[in-house]
């Protein structure tokens, strides 16, 4: 018996400290620590609008607050979608060709696309729609030259809301895409 909750105890932390690659911020999402697949200069981050102390492989990159001004697709990271749809409006894919266009330009870089969806559905179709609508940036990410070993997708369909209201402007802001760098 005192073996059996020696192993547990080890398994247990073993799940905890694997808990610790993502760092929970505010609002709900989650930034995962190894997104870089290789170094970056800083040359190429002070270029690119995307800033970064000392950018090493498994450290998170940050968009820098010079380029946040509304204009700047690049500092949308939030990609919404209509009731149901994983298509995306034409302001969504001017953001996702932005960030396209930057992963396209800097190999070493690696993105996550989480999934998401409002609470209307069932726990299975709306974990369906999330990947649908993370597959839908993926491909065109992969469409304008992202490799695709530089892209990892989720969904996390009706689990992780950031808004908990129940009316259409709720609904609205759950319904979306996150790239996570």
């Amino acid at each position: 018996m005192r073996r059996f909750g020696t192993v547990f105890l080890v398994l247990f932390l073993g799940v905890a400290l694997a808990g610790c690659a993502a760092i929970k911020k505010k609002g709900g999402g989650v930034e995962v620590e190894d997104a870089t697949i290789s170094d970056t200069t800083s040359t190429d981050a002070a270029s690119s609008g995307i800033s970064s102390e000392d950018t090493t492989a498994g450290e998170i990159i940050a968009i820098s607050e010079d380029s946040t001004e509304l204009d700047d697709p690049l500092s949308q990271r939030v990609i919404y979608f209509d009731f149901d749809s994983s298509n995306l409006t034409p302001e969504a894919q001017r953001v996702v060709e932005a960030h396209a266009q930057y992963l396209a330009g800097n190999p070493g870089m690696a993105v996550v696309l989480e999934g998401h969806a409002d609470e209307r559905g069932t726990r299975e179709y709306n974990l369906a729609l999330g990947e649908h609508r993370a597959n839908t940036v993926n491909e065109m990410f992969q469409g304008l030259g992202v490799p695709p070993d530089a892209i990892r997708t989720i969904s996390y369909g009706e689990e992780r809301p950031v808004s908990m209201g129940q009316d259409e402007s709720a609904w609205s802001l759950n319904r979306r895409v996150e790239i996570l760098y």
